[in-house]
């Protein structure tokens, strides 16, 4: 196992005080907003503007996976290694 450089140590050390802070802001205002009403309304627009997240979050993760099973991501990878034709001393196919 490699150890950890300085420089990652410092990162990593950076990355848990952001995460620490955001923990203690968001519980902060959770608890500042605690005993604030909600209608009806305000729950419908909740319940609503989570399905709809959900419904494109999951549609848009549907539409890469699909893309991706099809190949038409590797026409566009401008970074994939390119494999000569076959006539060129590209592998052959078996046959």
């Amino acid at each position: 196992m490699r150890r950890l450089t300085v420089g990652q140590i410092v990162l990593l050390t950076v990355l848990m005080l952001i995460l620490i802070l955001t923990a203690m802001w968001a519980v902060y205002v959770w608890n500042a907003s605690g005993d604030a009403p909600m209608d009806k309304d305000g729950w419908i627009a909740l319940g609503l503007g989570t399905f709809f997240s959900l419904l494109i979050g999951c549609g848009l993760m549907a539409l890469m996976f699909f893309s991706s099973r099809s190949g038409h991501d590797e026409v566009a990878d401008p970074f994939r290694r390119r494999e000569p034709p076959a006539e060129l001393g590209g592998p052959q196919t078996p046959t």
